[in-house]
C-alpha cells in the first residue's frame, strides 16, 4: 500500500514539475514577445505615406478652443449642475453634433458615498470647440452607468462582465447623437501576438440610462460617432510605427531611420482634428530621438472612426520645427507675461506648413492664437480669433517673402477694375493696403509684395493679379497701377 502511495507521490510530483516546466516556458515565451514580433508590430501600424496634407480652406475656422480652456469655462458653469456637492467634471470629448464642433463633457460622481445618495448622474455640458467666447450649456440626461459610478454600474465593470472575452484598450469616452443623447463607447480589438499590441476591430456602446449595450465592428459604427478608435491604442500604434521601423534590436541601439510620436497631444499623446469634410483625426508629429533636437521628422493623422492612418514626410527642402519647438518660441515670445501654448496643430496654411497653437496665461484663460511657420520660424502672428491670426499670418507670409500662392486652393486669377475704397494701416517695417474695386471684390496687398502700393488712391485703374482663397480680403501677388 505504502509502495502505490510513493507511486503516486511521484507521479503527481512530476505532474507538478511538468506544469511548471510548461507555465515557465510559457511566462518566458509571452516575456521575450518584444523581442521576435517587433516586425510584426510595424506591419500591423504600417501607413500610407505622403508628403504634405491638402490646404486649409481659409474661410472655415478650425476646432482651436483648446481643452483646458474649455474646461476652465466649463468648472465655472457648474452651478447649473442640480446636487453641485455630489458630482465632479469629468474627462472632455470633442466631436461634431449637427455640423457644430463640440466639447463634451459628463457630470460624474464625486466619491462612492455621493453615488449611494445620488444614485444618477444629472447630465453633461456642451461647449463650441471653435468659438472661444461661447458658454458651457447644461444638458438634463440621467444616466446610472458612467466611470464614477460603483460596482456593477460602473459602466467599464459593466462591459467587462458583458463581453469577457474581449480585448479592450483605452478607456469608455462619452459621445452624443444629433438629438443629444448620450452613449458611452469602449474600442476593443485583438492582440497583434502573444498577448502583446493590440488591434482596434470595433466598439461596445452602452445606453447609459439603462445599460444596454452593442456590440458594433468598426465598418458599421453609427455616423454620429466621431472617436470609434480610442486615443491611446491610435498612440500604441504611432509608438510602434516610429520605432520599430528596423526591428526590435535597431530601436534599443543603431536607432537608424527611428523617430518618437510626441507627447504635446491633448488626449493620451494625441490631438482630435477635424478636415474640411467635418471627419476627425488624430494628430501627432515625430521627432528625433536625439536630445536638444527639435526637428519635426514627420507627422501622421489617423482617421477616428476606421483607424486608417497616414504618415506625412514633409517637404524634403525644408526642415520643419516640431510641436516642442512653437511650445518654446510662444514661451520665449511671453516670457514677461508667463504665458503658455497648448495643443499645437500643425495646418497647411497659403502653401506654408504652420503650426496655429492657442496660447494661454497662468489661470488658463485663453489670450490668443499664435500661428509660425514651421519652416521658417522667424515668420509668425498672433490675434484673438485663428480667422484674425490668419490675416496678420497671410501679412507676415509676404513680408517674409513668401508669395502666399502654394495652397492648393488658391487659383491664380487677374482682374482689372477701378478703385473704389482705400485703407493703409502701417504695420512695424511695412505698410498693409487693402482696396475695393467697382467689381465688387475687396484685395490686401503689402508694400513688400508691392512697394508703389502705398501710392493707390480712390479713382486709380489697376491691374490685380490675386489668389482666389475665398476670403473677404483677397491676397494680391502683384499690383500694377496704370499711370503710375
Amino acid at each position: 500500500m505504502s509502495e502505490k502511495c510513493s507511486k503516486l507521490l511521484d507521479g503527481y510530483s512530476m505532474l507538478k514539475s511538468g506544469l511548471f516546466a510548461v507555465s515557465v516556458i510559457i511566462g518566458v515565451f509571452i516575456l521575450a514577445a518584444p523581442f521576435f514580433n517587433a516586425e510584426e508590430k510595424y506591419e500591423q501600424a504600417n501607413m500610407d505615406v505622403e508628403t504634405e496634407i491638402s490646404a486649409f480652406d481659409e474661410t472655415k475656422t478650425p476646432a482651436s478652443v483648446p481643452p483646458q480652456y474649455a474646461r476652465n469655462k466649463m468648472q465655472k458653469s457648474f452651478g447649473q449642475v442640480p446636487n453641485t456637492s455630489y458630482y465632479q467634471l469629468g474627462d472632455l470629448q470633442i466631436q461634431k453634433v449637427n455640423g457644430d464642433y463640440v466639447y463634451i463633457a459628463p457630470v460624474e460622481f464625486s466619491g462612492l458615498f455621493k453615488w449611494i445618495k445620488g444614485k444618477e448622474t444629472p447630465g453633461y455640458f456642451r461647449l463650441s470647440a471653435t468659438d472661444s467666447a461661447a458658454n458651457p450649456v447644461f444638458i438634463e440626461s440621467p444616466m446610472t452607468y458612467t466611470p464614477s459610478s460603483f460596482y456593477n454600474k460602473d459602466v467599464h465593470r459593466h462591459i467587462w462582465l458583458k463581453y469577457p472575452r474581449h480585448i479592450f484598450y483605452g478607456q469608455a469616452q462619452l459621445e452624443v447623437d444629433e438629438d443629444g443623447k448620450p452613449f458611452y463607447i469602449q474600442t476593443y480589438g485583438n492582440f497583434i501576438s502573444v498577448r502583446n499590441g493590440f488591434s482596434p476591430m470595433g466598439i461596445i456602446m452602452v445606453d447609459p440610462t439603462n445599460g444596454e449595450t452593442k456590440e458594433v465592428p468598426l465598418p458599421e459604427v453609427p455616423d454620429f460617432i466621431d472617436g470609434a478608435v480610442s486615443p491611446e491604442s491610435v498612440s500604441l500604434r504611432n509608438s510602434y510605427y516610429g520605432k520599430y521601423v528596423h526591428g526590435f534590436w535597431n530601436s534599443m541601439f543603431g536607432k537608424q531611420d527611428v523617430k518618437f510620436p510626441s507627447n504635446e497631444g491633448t488626449e493620451d499623446e494625441v490631438s482630435p482634428v477635424f478636415d474640411e469634410n467635418g471627419v476627425m483625426y488624430y494628430f501627432t508629429d515625430f521627432t528625433s530621438p536625439k536630445e536638444d533636437v527639435d526637428s519635426m521628422l514627420g507627422y501622421s493623422l489617423t482617421n477616428a472612426r476606421t483607424g486608417k492612418a497616414t504618415f506625412y514626410t514633409g517637404s524634403q527642402k525644408n526642415s520643419y520645427m516640431d510641436s516642442l519647438g512653437a511650445l518654446q518660441i510662444i514661451e520665449k515670445k511671453f516670457i514677461e507675461k508667463e504665458w503658455m501654448g497648448e495643443m499645437p496643430i500643425l495646418y497647411n496654411f497659403y502653401g506654408e506648413a504652420s503650426w496655429l497653437t492657442p496660447v494661454l496665461d497662468t489661470n488658463g484663460f485663453l489670450q490668443n492664437y499664435f500661428i509660425v511657420s514651421a519652416a521658417n520660424p522667424e515668420i509668425s502672428a498672433y490675434a484673438g480669433t485663428p480667422n484674425a491670426a490668419l490675416k496678420q499670418y497671410k501679412i507676415a507670409l509676404q513680408r517674409g517673402g513668401s508669395s502666399v500662392n502654394g495652397s492648393s486652393k488658391a487659383n491664380q486669377l487677374q482682374t482689372t477694375g477701378s478703385v473704389i475704397r482705400v485703407y493703409k494701416e502701417r504695420t512695424e517695417s511695412l505698410t498693409v493696403v487693402s482696396f475695393l474695386l467697382n467689381g465688387g471684390k475687396n484685395f490686401i496687398v503689402t508694400s513688400e509684395t508691392s512697394p508703389l502700393s502705398i501710392y493707390l488712391k480712390e479713382g486709380d485703374s489697376v491691374i490685380v493679379n490675386y489668389l482666389e482663397t475665398g476670403e473677404i480680403f483677397l491676397p494680391v501677388t502683384s499690383l500694377e497701377i496704370q499711370g503710375l
